[in-house]
């Protein structure tokens, strides 16, 4: 596969802090057990992982002038990625995580980005239309490259985290997206809103993950495929595997796979970025015998493996 991706929207350089657990709402002092820097947020998440498995790969982002903004286009560009970026006057934006031993993560938004930057749309649409897949993350600003995408007839792929069911914010994003990825954390009522999307003809596919219970996807006609989730040994931080997921998946659909497959292989790539401290797993690779996915052990021989 010698595709081109282009993702836009998402990039903080991030303070990773390690704690034995996620503190209670109370006054107190806590002790990390580790602490370190590095490039963060669902836009680097996604093209890390589109990197690691040889996509051709852009990314379109805010940042700032500034040291942050220096780190973290050093760190994508390191792992390939062509970097689009456009100036934010406010500075890189920046986050805080408290990552517990459990995996389980706190995010404070320390520093943020501009909420309506000045940027070049009739470009970045060029950008997107030169590209074979683009992923639109829930960055305001990357709102207004919905309407342009749709009229020209470009899939558009979203993930849009943990939404609600309620937060017009997010309206707009799940509206417009062919592929919709989401989580069930703060959605009890998921299987009805997708089921909803899809019965209108908006989506083609809608994937809502469940952490460890795996993940569910939506089809036109009705039929659902359920995913287990890959069990691993401990996870190290649930950073970034959402991202890891929704890249594999997509992997796995270009490269002409059926969704069922695909979405194992999504499930493993999720468990091998939750066994990292990266955004993607080192142990991530294209798959050369895809008859192995739903056999981690088959995938393991063949260098990366939970």
């Amino acid at each position: 596969m010698n595709q081109s991706a282009l993702v836009v929207g998402g990039v903080s350089w991030d303070t990773i802090v390690r704690v034995a657990a996620l503190p209670d709402p109370r006054p107190q002092t806590l002790f990390s057990q580790a602490c370190h820097e590095a490039v963060g947020g669902t836009g680097a998440g996604k093209a890390l992982n589109l990197a690691r498995l040889a996509w051709r790969t852009t990314l379109h982002c805010l940042l700032g002038d500034d040291d942050p903004g220096r780190r973290a286009r050093a760190a994508l560009e390191g792992a390939g990625i062509r970097v689009l970026a456009e100036p934010d006057r406010n500075g890189t934006e920046r986050h805080t995580n408290l990552i517990a031993d459990s995996g389980a993560r706190l995010s404070i938004y320390t520093h943020y980005g501009t909420f309506e930057p000045a940027f070049d749309l009739p470009a970045l649409l060029a950008q997107a239309l030169a590209h074979d897949v683009v992923i639109v993350n829930i960055a305001n600003y990357a709102r207004a490259l919905l309407g342009p995408l749709k009229a020209a007839g470009k899939a558009i792929w979203c993930d849009v985290h943990d939404w609600n069911g309620r937060d017009a914010y997010h309206r707009d994003f799940v509206t417009a997206a062919d592929y919709l990825f989401m989580s069930s954390d703060n959605l009890p009522q998921w299987r009805d809103e997708l089921a909803a999307l899809i019965a209108d003809g908006r989506t083609r596919l809608a994937v809502c993950t469940h952490g460890a219970d795996g993940a569910t996807a939506l089809l036109p006609g009705g039929r659902a495929i359920e995913v287990p989730a890959v069990a691993v040994p401990a996870i190290v931080s649930s950073d970034g595997a959402g991202d890891a997921f929704m890249v594999a998946t997509l992997h796995g659909v270009l490269a002409g796979r059926s969704i069922e497959q695909s979405l194992e292989f999504g499930a493993l790539a999720g468990a091998l970025c939750v066994q990292s401290q990266s955004l993607s797993s080192e142990r991530l690779i294209p798959p050369s015998d895809w008859s192995c996915i739903s056999t981690p052990t088959g995938y393991r021989s063949r260098g990366s493996a939970p």
